[in-house]
């Protein structure tokens, strides 16, 4: 095992999961991020039988000091992330009139404010070593706004920008930051249970995302990608 550590914050059996065993084959040291324990507990064991080491650490992303609190978890116990994937979200549809302000504000916090939140626990480091990689998953909805999905994409409008923005203030430094399009869903269990006759060739598998953002962790600093989007060969768009 190497003594790199990646952050996931947003683990679940889907993407979140499938990221941090792509990294830990690796030999990255991985610290679990979720709301729930359970969420979790799935990679952890799957890395830990694999030889590997994984923290969870449960953490509400929307709450400032919870992120601040795991980091500072995570750095005490298995060192400073060269690696940090933003995979939270919050998924609310209604329209303009229907949404209430809480929970416009609470969307808006895990699509792209835990993500800002997290940013300022990692790149003091990664700037110290002139190096590092964060990387933000996306949406469809951060290219644009369809009706009574304002709730989700303002926040993913938002944390694409603030990719950008990161991009251009840390990129010089040598920190690369990359935004995801994830264009279409993401095969899970719980979509296939919602559509179990739906051919998996409509869908992502988490585990070629994850491959992809390996391969931008590992990108030549001539040729960084500022963002990717990703979407099935069948997906209409």
């Amino acid at each position: 095992m190497s003594d790199k550590t990646a952050a996931i914050l947003g683990v679940g059996p889907g993407l979140g999961a499938a990221v941090a065993r792509r990294f830990a084959r690796e030999g990255f040291r991985i610290a679990l991020m979720a709301r729930r324990e359970e969420s979790m507990e799935g990679a952890r064991r799957e890395i830990e039988s694999d030889g590997g080491k994984a923290l969870s650490i449960p953490t509400d992303a929307t709450d400032p000091a919870s992120v601040e609190n795991a980091f500072e978890r995570a750095k005490s116990e298995i060192g400073d992330p060269e690696v940090f994937v933003y995979n939270a979200g919050a998924f609310e549809t209604g329209g303009i009139l229907d949404l209430s302000p809480e929970k416009f504000d609470e969307c808006f916090r895990a699509n792209c404010a835990g993500a800002f939140y997290a940013a300022r626990e990692v790149l003091p480091a990664m700037a110290e070593k002139g190096r590092g990689t964060i990387i933000l998953t996306g949406a469809t909805a951060a290219l644009r706004g369809s009706a009574r999905f304002s709730a989700l994409a303002v926040g993913k409008f938002g944390l694409r920008a603030l990719s950008q923005s990161m991009a251009r203030e840390f990129g010089p430094r040598g920190i690369h930051v990359a935004h995801t399009v994830i264009d279409g869903q993401i095969d899970t269990e719980r979509v296939r249970g919602m559509s179990p006759d739906r051919d998996p060739s409509t869908m992502l598998s988490p585990d070629a995302i994850a491959d992809e953002y390996w391969k931008l962790h590992t990108q030549d600093p001539t040729t960084w990608t500022l963002e990717l989007d990703l979407r099935s060969a069948v997906e209409s768009f």
